[in-house]
C-alpha cells in the first residue's frame, strides 16, 4: 500500500510549502543553539545549579533524539503534513512555557516537550520534500535550502542568542518562536500536500516502538552525562549496556514482527547506511567548531555573547551562500560523492587550523580564515542530505527523513561526550603542570580539534569507500533521468 497525497502542482504553492517547512527547521535549529549564549542569565534569574543546568539543554536533547525515528514512522503511517502539524503545536506552546518559566522545573519540562515537538515536525519535513520536489532541478534546489538551515542554524542561532539576551533578557530567545510558529501553521494548512498515510496497520509496533524510544533515550542521556559521571563509571557502563540492549531488541523485532515500526530493508541501500554513517562522524567533529570555537572566544579571548555571536556570523554567511548558491548546481555537475568528498577535506582544514590557534589570536589572521573555510559544510551537508534519501521509495520517506535526523543527534551528543570530555581532561592536566588558565583551555580546545579533524577523516574514508553515485528509489520511473535519483533531500 502506497501513502496517498496530493502534491501541489503550482511552483508558486511549491515555493510556499518549502519556506514554510525550512523556516520551521530553523526555528527549531535555532532553539537547539540559542539557549546556548544566554545559560548565564538563566542560571542567574532561576537560581539553577550547575548540574542542574545542563538539563536545559539535555532534556531537550534526549526529547528530540530518542523520538525522531519513531515520528519519522508516524508519520508514513498517518500523514506527514498532520505529524508537521501536530509537532508545530507543540513546540510553539512548550515555547510559550518556557519562556514564562519562573522556575527551574518549569523550564526543564517545557524544554523537553519542545524536543518532543521538535522530533514531531523535523522528523518528516525531509519526507514532505522529497515527495513533493520531483523535478531534478527543482529537488536539488529544494534540498538545498533545507540543508542551509541545518547547516548555517546554530552559528545564527548564538549571533540572535546573544543580541536578545543582551538587548532585551533571556525569555524572548523561547518567546520569538510564537510570532514564528504561529504563521507558520497558518500557511502549513493551505500548501503542505495532504497525505492519508499507510495506516497504522502498515506498522503499529507497539513493542517495537517502546525498545527504540527506551533505548535511545536512556542511550542519549548516558552519552550527554558522561562528563558528569566518566566513561567508567558504574553508571556510565551500566546504563550504556542496557541501551545497547533495548537497541539490539529493537533491530530483532524488526527483522521479525509482521508489520515492523522500522522496515530493515532500508538499510540495503548503500546509499542510506554510508551516508547516516558518515553524518555521525561529521556532526560529532563539527561540534568542536561549533560549540568549542565560541567557548574559546569567550573564556579565552573574552567575547561577550553578541560578540561570539557575530564572531561566527561569517561562517554562517558562506555557508548560506554555497548551500543556497552553488550547492545545487555542483551536485548536478560533479555528483554529490565528489561535492560531499570535496566538503569533508574543507572542513578538515577548518579543524586542522584551529588545532594550531594561539592564546592571543588575531581575529582577522587567525580566525576569520577558518570561518570561510566552513564553506565545506555547505557542500558537504546539501551532498549528505541527497545521499541518505536517494534509496528510499516515498512509502519510506518519513522512515528515511526520521532516520537521517536521529543519526545527527547521535552524531551530537556523541561529540559532545567524546570532544568536551577530552577537552575538559586535557585542560586540568595543563592546569595541574602550573600552565596559566588561558593556555589550558587553549590546549584542551587544540586537542578537541585534532581529534574532531580525526573523525572528519574517518568521515571522508568511509564515503570514498562505501558510497558511489545515488541509487535510483525503487519507486522511480523507469524512464526518470538518472539526475532525478542524485539529488534528494544537520
Amino acid at each position: 500500500m502506497s501513502t496517498t497525497s496530493s502534491a501541489p502542482s503550482a511552483p508558486r504553492t511549491r515555493r510556499l510549502a518549502l519556506g514554510v517547512i525550512a523556516t520551521g527547521m530553523l526555528m527549531i535549529i535555532l532553539d537547539g543553539s540559542i539557549v546556548t549564549v544566554a545559560m548565564p542569565a538563566i542560571q542567574s534569574d532561576l537560581g539553577f545549579s550547575p548540574a542542574g543546568l545542563s538539563w536545559v539543554v539535555n532534556a531537550y536533547l534526549i526529547a528530540f533524539g530518542s523520538l525522531l525515528l519513531l515520528a519519522g514512522r508516524l508519520g508514513d503511517l498517518i500523514g506527514r503534513k498532520r505529524m508537521f502539524l501536530a509537532g508545530t503545536v507543540v513546540f510553539t506552546a512548550a515555547s510559550l512555557l518556557a519562556g514564562a518559566a519562573t522556575a527551574p522545573s518549569v523550564l526543564i519540562v517545557a524544554r523537553f516537550l519542545q524536543g518532543v515537538g521538535s522530533a514531531m515536525a523535523s522528523a518528516v519535513g525531509l519526507g514532505i520534500l522529497v515527495t513533493l520536489f520531483t523535478e531534478p532541478g527543482e529537488r536539488a534546489r529544494a534540498i538545498a535550502v533545507f540543508s542551509f538551515t541545518g547547516a548555517a542554524g546554530a552559528s545564527i542561532g548564538q549571533v540572535l542568542g546573544g543580541v536578545l539576551t543582551d538587548a532585551l533578557d533571556w525569555h524572548w530567545i523561547f518567546f520569538i518562536n510564537l510570532p514564528i510558529g504561529l504563521a507558520s501553521l497558518a500557511i502549513s494548512v493551505s500548501v503542505l500536500p495532504a497525505d492519508r498515510g499507510l495506516g497504522l496497520a502498515a506498522g503499529a509496533d507497539v513493542l517495537g516502538a517502546f525498545l527504540i524510544i527506551a533505548g535511545l533515550m536512556l542511550g542519549i542521556s548516558t552519552v550527554v552525562k558522561v562528563e558528569e559521571h566518566g566513561w567508567t563509571s558504574g553508571y556510565t557502563l551500566g546504563s550504556g549496556a542496557l541501551a545497547a540492549a533495548l537497541l539490539v531488541a529493537f533491530v530483532v523485532r524488526q527483522a521479525t514482527a509482521t508489520s515492523p515500526l522500522m522496515p530493515l530493508r532500508i538499510f540495503r541501500s548503500r546509499s542510506v547506511s554510508g551516508a547516516n554513517l558518515v553524518q555521525v562522524l561529521m556532526v560529532a567533529a563539527l561540534f568542536s567548531f561549533q560549540i568549542l570555537v565560541a567557548l574559546y572566544l569567550q573564556n579565552v579571548l573574552g567575547y561577550g555573547a553578541a560578540a561570539t555571536g557575530l564572531a561566527m556570523l561569517p561562517a554562517a554567511v558562506v555557508i548560506g551562500a554555497v548551500s543556497l548558491g552553488v550547492s545545487a548546481r555542483l551536485n548536478a555537475r560533479f555528483g554529490e560523492r565528489n561535492v560531499l568528498l570535496t566538503g569533508l577535506v574543507l572542513l578538515v582544514g577548518v579543524l586542522g587550523l584551529l588545532a594550531r590557534v594561539p592564546v592571543h589570536a588575531n581575529y582577522v589572521t587567525d580566525l576569520l580564515p577558518v570561518m570561510l573555510l566552513a564553506a565545506g559544510f555547505g557542500l558537504a551537508l546539501p551532498a549528505l542530505t541527497a545521499l541518505a534519501m536517494s534509496g528510499a521509495a516515498d512509502d519510506d520517506a518519513g522512515l528515511a527523513s526520521g532516520l537521517f535526523n536521529t543519526t545527527q543527534q547521535i552524531g551530537m551528543a556523541v561529540g559532545v561526550a567524546v570532544l568536551s570530555t577530552l577537552a575538559a581532561s586535557r585542560t586540568e592536566g595543563l592546569l595541574a603542570g602550573g600552565m596559566s588558565q588561558a593556555v589550558a583551555l587553549t590546549g584542551g580546545y587544540h586537542l578537541a580539534f585534532t581529534v574532531g579533524a580525526g573523525l572528519l577523516v574517518a568521515a571522508f574514508l568511509v564515503a570514498f569507500a562505501v558510497l558511489r553515485r545515488p541509487e535510483r528509489r525503487p519507486d522511480a520511473a523507469p524512464e526518470e533521468p538518472a539526475p532525478a535519483a542524485h539529488t534528494t533531500s544537520a
